[in-house]
């Protein structure tokens, strides 16, 4: 997985082609409503520092920066004047991005601000466990039995992903969230994904793979994402919340809701942009899609979001 996804032409650091937007579609790309929601977050995080000079806004797992693009155009200008913008990436920058967007490989150490995470986890490599054992894959997609599972990993699935069966042990994944998480000095971390808590674990695993727009077979040769869904529950810290996307952006006011129908005749063409806004917020918050995703929200030296 690591060698598919971040190897040398592997799937997210290759520099030709359109990048992972052309492959699958996610909340960032779904509606310019996404950004204006995590805007709006990181305004309760400016306001939580007590507005600080310099507000950081940390984006992991940045693609082509498209969310840090989004917010910044969202941002009221005042606000945006004192944000440091850092796209934490893996490949290389993008031709033409705005110059205030840092690009890095690793979040930077001592941010105080918002660290936001879109669909970042699903992509840390991990290792697939089948009735106690590793499974073995070849370039081709091929499985095949490996050596038990023991150790930390052992004590991972006992923990968190009990019982016979395949499962994804997502401990690379706690400790990546757990190194981001501790890169911020204050502020909050939030990690959204495809997620599963431990009681509701899938008995068969989500390992698959996307190219071009279609679910296609995982094989692990650099032309497809690989990609498994994310034990949200055993990433989070103490004081962390989770809880589904369309609860989280109804918060920030991502409605879905029609405009009143006696505003197409008073106002014809704001009624249409309005009723466009709604559809592009149903489709963020939609029970079976994206509105299902897990938001997992931690405090760093600030109160919780949403407060309990």
């Amino acid at each position: 997985m690591e060698a598919a996804l971040y190897g040398p032409d592997g799937f997210y650091v290759r520099p030709a082609g359109p990048g992972p937007a052309g492959h699958f579609r996610t909340s960032v790309h779904a509606s310019p409503l996404y950004a204006g929601a995590v805007a709006r977050l990181l305004r309760w995080v400016d306001a939580e520092l007590g507005h600080p000079a310099e507000l950081d806004l940390v984006d992991v797992g940045a693609g082509r920066a498209e969310l840090l693009t989004g917010v910044l155009a969202a941002l009221p200008a005042e606000v945006a004047g004192r944000v440091r913008a850092w796209a934490v990436e893996r490949a290389e920058r993008p031709a033409g991005l705005d110059a205030r967007i840092r690009w890095v490989p690793r979040p930077p150490e001592g941010a105080r601000g918002l660290l936001f995470a879109n669909e970042w986890l699903d992509n840390v490599p991990l290792e697939i466990a089948q009735d106690g054992r590793y499974v073995l894959v070849a370039p081709d997609g091929t499985e095949s039995p490996g050596p038990v599972v023991d150790g930390a990993d052992r004590a991972w699935l006992e923990r968190w992903w009990p019982g016979s069966g395949r499962a994804e042990i997502g401990r690379p994944r706690d400790e990546a969230w757990a190194a981001a998480v501790r890169s911020l000095s204050q502020g909050l971390a939030v990690a959204v994904d495809y997620a599963h808590t431990r009681g509701a674990r899938p008995p068969y695993g989500t390992l698959t793979g996307f190219r071009g727009g279609r679910e296609v077979a995982p094989v692990p040769d650099g032309s497809c994402d690989v990609t498994a869904h994310v034990a949200l529950d055993a990433c989070a810290g103490e004081g962390a919340v989770l809880l589904p996307q369309r609860e989280a952006l109804a918060l920030l006011g991502v409605s879905g809701a029609r405009p009143p129908l006696a505003t197409a005749s008073s106002d014809p063409a704001g009624y249409v942009r309005a009723l466009s806004r709604a559809g592009e917020a149903a489709e963020l918050t939609a029970r079976g899609g994206l509105g299902d995703f897990g938001w997992l929200v931690q405090p760093v030296g600030v109160r919780p979001w949403p407060a309990a």
